[in-house]
């Protein structure tokens, strides 16, 4: 074989990897993703799923998702504009209209389809998307298919975001702000009434990238625009099915005008085969549990505010969460990498996240508590922080 193909510069770059002890193998899940698992044989305690509401493995949802295979099949055999729109996908875009309390919904594959979407379908040459420099990596990626110019803001800055509006307003035809509404890394909310008034003084559109406020801000889960009350003042809100909902997809929700163009333009969903109908019916379903009660989201937020009262008085650095969202702060990116290796030896799963997800020195493991935790195994993992803190001399 020659040197080609045996990717000699690949397997130089994995061993840098290992010598930064960033390098990591794939953890494999033996059950269904709730509070408790089977990781890699071991039974864990699990801090690290987007599962917020427990809805991955419940049964309500299981049994929707049966129903729709036996009447609709395994697959839906086609992209939605050939025919693979199945009458349960136009279900489900009007009950998340419904839900969102807006005008329509356009429904992706995934979330990270949606901004890939999205967002090049609504800019073009002439055009300039002005994007928070932490937001997520598939809205980067989905500007970068675009033609439309790009600027950055320091984050949540804005002092920095109306620089960048007052000189961008002479130069370009349409104006595209996009935010994440609660920071993945961070667990920060958007200041997004602030965003939405400079956006209507200079007569710029506004986006919310919504995935970690899907299911989790706003009234049952409604998302950060409900949260603040902007209904009819945000352009384009992405919300995503696979996190708090528990199964897969993304949407955007928005104005009819909105849906009629990307059912013409939106490329990941005119060349990719629609939603499987177990995925549709499963969903359908959460969101009718989550238009019923406010219950599940109640119980997220009150094991969220235990766990990060639990942790804090422990003195570990939480950074600046105002949701679920509980980043413990190392530092150094082996460090970090240690920190979560001997967590999980003690029975604790929370993924270490180091550059390049995150700037270089800010390495964190991300705890992510759900509705479905009890206060015994969050007992039992704030125990184990404790102990391995001490050991690590992280903690004094």
């Amino acid at each position: 074989m020659s040197k080609v193909h045996e990717l000699n510069f690949l397997k130089e770059k994995i061993e840098d990897l290992k010598k930064q002890g960033v390098y990591r193998k794939l953890p494999v899940l033996e059950t269904p993703n709730e509070a408790e698992v089977l990781l890699n044989g071991k039974k864990v305690i699990n801090l690290s799923s987007n599962n917020y509401l427990g809805f991955a493995n419940h049964p309500r949802l299981k049994k929707a998702a049966i129903e729709a295979v036996e009447k609709y099949g395994a697959g839906s055999g086609a992209v939605r504009t050939i025919i693979g729109n199945l009458s349960l996908h136009e279900e489900l875009e009007e009950i998340l209209a419904k839900f969102k309390r807006e005008e329509a919904a356009f429904v992706y594959q995934s979330g990270f389809n949606c901004n890939a979407g999205t967002i090049q379908a609504v800019t073009e040459e002439g055009d300039i998307i002005i994007s928070d420099e932490l937001n997520h990596a598939s809205i980067i990626d989905g500007a970068r298919l675009s033609k439309a110019a790009r600027a950055i803001y320091k984050h949540s800055d804005m002092d920095s975001l109306e620089a960048v509006l007052k000189d961008a307003r002479k130069k370009y035809r349409n104006i595209l702000i996009i935010t994440d509404g609660v920071f993945s890394m961070d667990g920060d909310i958007a200041k997004l009434p602030e965003i939405v008034e400079l956006a209507e003084k200079y007569d710029a559109m506004t986006y919310v990238d919504d995935a970690h406020g899907s299911g989790v801000l706003g009234e049952s889960g409604r998302g950060t625009v409900d949260h603040f009350g902007l209904h009819g003042r945000v352009d384009f809100t992405i919300g995503t099915l696979s996190k708090a909902i528990g199964v897969i997809g993304g949407y955007v929700a928005g104005s009819k005008t909105m849906y009629e163009w990307l059912s013409h333009r939106a490329r990941p969903v005119l060349f990719s085969t629609s939603l499987p109908p177990a995925a549709v019916g499963a969903i359908i379903e959460a969101i009718k549990m989550l238009m019923e009660t406010t219950e599940y989201t109640d119980r997220l937020w009150e094991n969220a505010r235990y766990w990060k009262e639990r942790i804090g008085s422990l003195g570990f650095n939480t950074g600046n969460s105002e949701t679920p969202i509980t980043p413990v702060i190392i530092g150094d990116e082996a460090k970090t990498m240690e920190f979560s290796r001997k967590l999980l030896e003690n029975g604790v799963f929370v993924s270490g996240i180091v550059f390049p997800t995150v700037p270089r020195g800010t390495g964190r493991v991300r705890c992510m508590v759900t509705a479905a935790h009890t206060k015994d195994q969050l007992d039992r993992a704030a125990e184990v922080f404790e102990k391995v803190g001490k050991e690590m001399n992280i903690l004094k």
